[in-house]
């Protein structure tokens, strides 16, 4: 089979690799889109992100949907030739985490294309891929696997807007990019009643506006935008720093209304916070990381057409093409969500 393999920082390529074979509890599915992820595009610019370093080649990827090919043993279904997405995540389930119901925080947790652990979880981004048959979560019949391979990222913003009381909200979401703008959809789902974006770029902005943001803004070239936001201490019930930034995170503390919650959704940065504007408006801060039962819903959401994908993906790209892929998905004047195409 091919995959796409990441040897070092910008060193990335098409390598053939033996196919895999489904063993017991398992099956093997036949890879047919897979979407670029932010964490993807850091190992492939800067090696890691953090404090995580590749120290072997990888193979990226874990948004990701195809077909089920064969079946391990003891596995009934899903079906030979059912579509579905992959849940990337598989964590230990005997760890004290995963055994107080917090799998997310699992301390042996193997999570697709991902270098924390040695040796690193290879990925999806290849032909075919052996996984959990439980991690095979069926899509809706006649679905799109370019949009099953949506229901990953889908999931991280489920998870987020489950962090914070945003029924009736009115809310800010900082950062449009991938996660930035299916905030929006996700937020829109869970009964948000107004919804602001910003960040540096138009584009990125055009995106959020055509899928339901009542207002963008480009904070690089309207700043003065926001002032009006600060006034009364604050305008914002809820804040969404989903573009990785210290800074964007400081910048939130003033539009927060009193006893708003702040919840941070980008990695990368370290961020210097005021105290004492967290402690005189009694706000929240709060982390969101990954997801775990919100995999199912993102696929249910997505299968059943009560949240569309569709306007997100920007570019296609054939696999022979994944540098291409990933040097455009890096470019966020010119892409949102790039997918590759292993079919």
């Amino acid at each position: 089979m091919r995959a796409v393999v990441l040897r070092r920082p910008l060193d990335l390529d098409v390598e053939e690799r033996e196919t895999p074979e489904p063993g017991p509890g398992e099956v093997l599915v036949r890879i047919a889109r897979g979407g670029i992820c932010g964490s993807d595009l850091h190992y492939f610019r800067h090696g890691g992100f953090g404090t995580v370093r590749m120290k072997e080649p990888m193979i990226l990827g874990h948004e990701i949907a195809g077909r089920v090919e064969a079946l391990g043993a003891g596995v009934s279904g899903p079906a030979v030739g059912t579509a579905v997405a992959v849940n990337p995540a598989n964590p230990c389930g005997v760890c004290a985490f995963c055994r107080a119901g917090q799998p997310i925080h699992c301390l042996d947790m193997r999570f697709l294309g991902s270098a924390m652990r040695m040796p690193h979880v290879q990925g999806g981004f290849a032909e075919h891929l052996v996984c959990r048959a439980e991690n095979a979560v069926p899509l809706a019949t006649g679905s799109d696997p370019t949009a099953g391979a949506f229901a990953e990222p889908l999931a991280v913003t489920l998870h987020a807007v489950a962090q914070a009381p945003v029924y009736g909200s009115r809310m800010l979401i900082m950062g449009a990019g991938p996660i930035g703008t299916l905030l929006v959809l996700a937020a829109r789902f869970a009964g948000a009643r107004e919804v602001v974006v910003t960040d540096v770029q138009d584009r990125p902005l055009q995106y959020a506006a055509k899928i339901g943001a009542d207002r963008t803004i480009n904070v690089a070239t309207h700043a003065e935008a926001m002032d009006g936001y600060a006034a009364n201490k604050g305008y914002f019930d809820v804040v969404f720093e989903a573009a990785g930034q210290g800074a964007t995170v400081a910048s939130a503390l003033p539009v927060i209304k009193p006893r708003g919650t702040l919840v941070a959704v980008g990695q990368g940065a370290t961020a210097e916070l005021s105290m004492s504007v967290i402690v005189t408006k009694e706000i929240q801060v709060k982390g969101s990381f990954r997801f775990d039962t919100e995999f199912a819903l993102a696929v249910d959401l997505i299968g059943s057409g009560r949240i569309d994908v569709a306007p997100l993906l920007s570019n296609m790209l054939p696999l022979a093409e994944a540098r291409k892929a990933f040097e455009l998905a890096s470019d966020k004047s010119q892409s949102m969500k790039v997918q590759i195409a292993f079919d």
